[in-house]
């Protein structure tokens, strides 16, 4: 008899997607899709046109993990009420005076 690969999905979060159930399963098309079971959508917080990405681990087993937006996403994820942003010059000098002190910490033989 020969043995079968068996392939395992992980999610690195300590919940239980189906209350106790059996895991969801999935059936592969003769087009290789799949369709993600809707606890794995939900826990993922995915809609039409989201990606995932699947990752094969050194011991074989395969984890799902959902692939952040654009860029533009982010926009504004900085901001504090009540801050005025920081100007060009102001980031440039402050970038500026941490590789200084940087560059002294290593010249100084300290970690």
């Amino acid at each position: 008899m020969g043995t079968e690969a068996r392939t395992r999905v992980e999610v690195h979060h300590d919940i239980l997607l189906t209350g106790g159930k059996d895991m969801p399963t999935s059936t592969m098309t003769s087009k290789g899709q799949i369709t993600l079971p809707k606890e794995v959508r939900e826990h993922f917080h995915l809609k039409a046109g989201d990606q995932v990405e699947f990752r094969i681990e050194p011991g074989g087993a395969v984890e799902v993990h959902p692939v952040s937006g654009s860029i533009l996403s982010l926009f504004g994820a900085l901001h504090r009420p009540g801050m005025r942003p920081a100007s060009i010059q102001e980031m440039d000098d402050s970038v500026g005076r941490y590789l200084a002190e940087d560059d002294e910490r290593i010249r100084k033989g300290r970690a």
